[in-house]
């Protein structure tokens, strides 16, 4: 097989396919949702705004249905389970009373997302009542414990998968914040303490719980009664815990098509520091372009995904290369054979991922110097005792001095320079906004830097400056228009949403199209406020003049472009060509299919139609046009 040099050396950034672009297998999550159908979570929420007022059982089938929906988009590898306590019915394979899991044909109870779950979960809530039913599972005089076996039908469905490479967690939806209230004596503390005793196994086999708290009207719910310690929450997290919980699941329901890359781990490095004093580091991908998922190729008899397979075949005899493939390279009129390995060897510039070269002052690094999306590095004593602590060490150094890092690094066949700047960590009344690590800049090669080029060539022309009243009235502008905490999680790409918008019509069959919105367009309304329209024409004053309207109005809205008057040289064109012909007589008589395309096209662009598609479209416009 033929080397092309271009592959070999291709950089990294060049390819769509490497890590910091796609989820590692590592990182899947499988979640098992645990919905409380109890009658009480039957009773309205008091926080519709609508005439018919949603129940609490509605809003956390709500929202789940939503999460699916994003998840199915977003980490389509991902596993999920939807399971109901406090109900009439059971199915599990436990066979445990009280608690029933929501499955679809042709897949099992904890699989990935997929059309058909979503389709059916829909209308699921509407026959829930009269089919499945609702029950107070955990009573006076009974030792039914329906909380304990959904805790344990859970851990079931998430013994798949070993927690080293999987994220497992529970998410449990109720309203009810003390379940074993109505019952007294030692028969409560029997069933608290091992209903404790089953979520605490849970969680030392690396499976998180995570509570959804759905308040009712009439009370708050007070977590400190027994939830705090079934998901473990001491001291002052009990506190924030409410708060962070509504956001978690307003995230749940508003976080749809919006194609978000989870902040998980991309691969571990070592960072070598100085006289063979090497750390362990995580690094985590923030930000990266938001595209559309990989096409899948379907058989268009079974549906099923297609599998593409290679084969070698011997130029000489025909037959199939069983060997691996050798790659070669010619040289002075010969093949030079290289292997995979060799290959690798070649392609490796140094053994090190990241190697300290020292430090300088943050005013030295620019803006332009960011030439693509940072990585976040962590320490992480996994393989390396003490990372952490050195890490701490260098960071606190570096923030106290104001100095950031420089180190070589090495990705693949790509060497490059890189600046470690260290982060501080920020905190809110809500918890941690920002963790404390470093921010790694991938630095530009001095020939990536071009300096501008001069705006007047003439060394004797004098380049116009704007006076100190224009960038008054510049700055006071920019500061009216000027958007508070903006972030560009804020905007969602308005082509993706759309994009998947078709998808999950076509999949889930659904007859009008869902709503899309354009975060993207300007905010007209806000633009129109008087303190903003104020500022704008005194910017415009200050620069153009007291009569810059007037002006404006003489002179015509804008000098045409080079691309106006080139549209205007081909309209004049079309409509000198086209009164070369009779139109009526050629519609008449069925010619115009004797003419060109560029022929009828003249006609189009005369009239000003389009002038898109082929000879039959374009032959059915004009006799569209025409009345014919």
């Amino acid at each position: 097989m033929d080397l092309d040099p271009e592959e070999l050396f291709r950089d990294d950034e060049d390819d769509l396919d490497n890590d910091l672009y796609q989820e590692r297998e590592f990182t899947k999550e499988f979640v098992v949702y645990l919905v409380d159908a109890s009658p009480k979570m039957f009773c309205p929420s008091g926080k519709s705004e609508n005439e018919k007022n949603e129940t609490l059982f509605h809003v956390a089938v709500s929202s789940i249905l939503q999460s699916l929906k994003t998840q199915i988009i977003n980490r389509s590898s991902d596993e999920v389970a939807i399971c109901f306590f406090n109900t009439r019915e059971k199915r599990n394979m436990q066979n445990l009373n009280g608690v029933f899991v929501f499955m679809v044909p042709e897949r099992e109870y904890l699989d990935r997302p997929t059309a058909r779950l979503i389709k059916d979960f829909s209308h699921f809530e509407e026959t829930f009542l009269n089919e499945i039913g609702s029950q107070y599972g955990i009573i006076s005089g009974s030792r039914e414990n329906s909380l304990y076996n959904a805790l344990w039908v859970a851990q079931a469905l998430l013994r798949k998968g070993s927690s080293k490479n999987v994220d497992k967690r529970m998410l449990l939806f109720t309203n009810e914040d003390d379940p074993f209230g109505s019952i007294k004596g030692t028969a409560k503390a029997d069933m608290m303490r091992t209903t404790l005793q089953r979520a605490k196994d849970a969680r030392d086999l690396g499976i998180s719980i995570e509570l959804l708290p759905l308040s009712r009207t009439d009370e708050e719910f007070n977590i400190s009664l027994f939830y705090a310690d079934l998901i473990g929450l001491e001291g002052e997290d009990i506190s924030q815990f409410i708060s962070l919980a509504g956001e978690k699941l307003e995230d749940m329901t508003t976080q749809l098509r919006k194609r978000m890359f989870r902040k998980r781990k991309v691969r571990r490095i070592t960072f070598s520091i100085a006289n063979g004093l090497s750390i362990e580091l995580n690094t985590y991908a923030l930000l990266r372009p938001t595209l559309p998922g990989a096409i899948t190729w379907l058989d268009s008899v079974t549906n099923l995904p297609l599998k593409s397979e290679r084969s070698f075949i011997c130029a000489d005899t025909g037959a199939l290369v069983q060997e691996p493939a050798k790659y070669f390279h010619p040289y002075k009129s010969e093949n030079i054979l290289l292997s995979m390995d060799e290959l690798s060897e070649i392609k490796r510039v140094s053994t090190g991922h990241l190697r300290l070269l020292g430090f300088k002052p943050l005013s030295c690094l620019k803006d332009y110097h960011n030439l693509r999306p940072s990585t976040f590095v962590y320490p992480s004593d996994e393989e390396i005792v003490g990372s952490t602590c050195i890490f701490i060490a260098l960071h606190t150094s570096m923030l106290r001095l104001r100095r950031f890092a420089v180190a070589f690094y090495v990705a693949s066949a790509h060497p490059q320079l890189v600046a470690l700047i260290a982060q501080e960590e920020i905190t809110c009344s809500n918890g941690q906004v920002e963790p404390p690590g470093m921010h790694m800049i991938y630095l530009p090669y001095s020939d990536d830097i071009r300096h501008a080029e001069e705006v007047h060539m003439d060394v004797d022309a004098t380049t116009p400056r704007a006076t100190d009243d224009q960038i008054k009235m510049a700055v006071a502008l920019l500061k009216r228009v000027d958007l508070k905490d903006f972030s560009v999680c804020q905007f969602a790409n308005p082509g993706l949403q759309r994009h998947y918008a078709i998808l999950q019509a076509l999949a889930l069959g659904e007859d009008e199209m869902p709503e899309t919105k354009d975060e993207t367009v300007p905010d007209e309304e806000g633009m129109s406020r008087p303190a903003i329209v104020n500022a704008l024409e005194e910017f415009k004053v200050s620069v153009y003049g007291e009569n810059h309207d007037q002006e404006e109005a003489e002179t015509g809205k804008s000098l045409p472009t080079e691309a106006s008057k080139k549209r205007k040289a081909i309209t004049e064109t079309a409509i000198q060509e086209s009164s070369r012909y009779n139109w009526d007589d050629l519609a008449d008589n069925g010619k115009l299919k004797d003419l060109t395309v560029v022929e009828l096209k003249y006609y189009l662009a005369a009239q000003n139609l389009p002038v898109t598609g082929k000879k039959e479209v374009l032959i059915s416009r004009i006799l569209t046009h025409m009345g014919k």
